[in-house]
């Protein structure tokens, strides 16, 4: 069986660019995006952070249900899953963590700080076309998500200040830092 990687970070944090390169750095890995996930709801996707709140709650529960689904599956398999989504609070990786439970579990957060995110973030052409439906970036949609992100999580798992880091150094420093990055299911 192989290992469960969790990529956290905000929007702009870089999860996408460095959880792919990590992928390839496996012999056999799988590469799950939360925000793809999501996007497979047809009719009646309710987006995290917008209204009814209720429906993008559970929309979210479902997600990381499917998520950790995969995962499973994949690992099980002998894939190494990467996951890619936001983790924000310890409910919710206590979620993931349940629901990985008897695999490898690690917890990488990319925190490059919310000015360079969003900077970030501006550059991607999604983030654009948000500005002009939203008229804001998706990084700065949700760069609220940065403090409950280091109020909640601090301390656990590997963190990765990314700011001045290439993605291929930042992968370098998650396999690194591979012990830090295990997480328990009591974390």
């Amino acid at each position: 069986m192989a290992d469960v990687w969790l990529i956290s970070g905000i929007p702009g944090s870089g999860k996408t660019t460095v959880g792919r390169l990590l992928a390839q750095r496996f012999a056999r890995s799988a590469f799950i995006e939360g925000d793809r996930l999501q996007e497979w709801i047809v009719a009646g996707n309710v987006w995290p952070g917008t209204e009814p709140a209720e429906e993008a709650l559970r929309q979210i529960d479902l997600n990381t249900r499917n998520q950790c689904l995969l995962a499973r599956s994949y690992a099980e398999a002998g894939f190494t899953a990467i996951v890619d989504y936001p983790i924000v609070s310890r409910e919710s990786l206590q979620a993931y963590l349940a629901a990985l439970a008897g695999l490898a579990v690690h917890l990488v957060v990319l925190h490059p700080g919310t000015p360079v995110a969003i900077a970030r973030d501006a550059e991607r052409e999604k983030s654009r076309r948000h500005r002009v439906r939203h008229g804001m970036t998706i990084g700065e949609h949700y760069a609220h998500l940065a403090q409950p992100l280091v109020d909640q999580l601090a301390g656990i798992g590997l963190w990765l200040d990314d700011a001045q880091l290439t993605p291929e150094e930042s992968v370098e420093a998650i396999l690194a830092g591979r012990q830090r990055a295990r997480v328990a299911a009591t974390a």
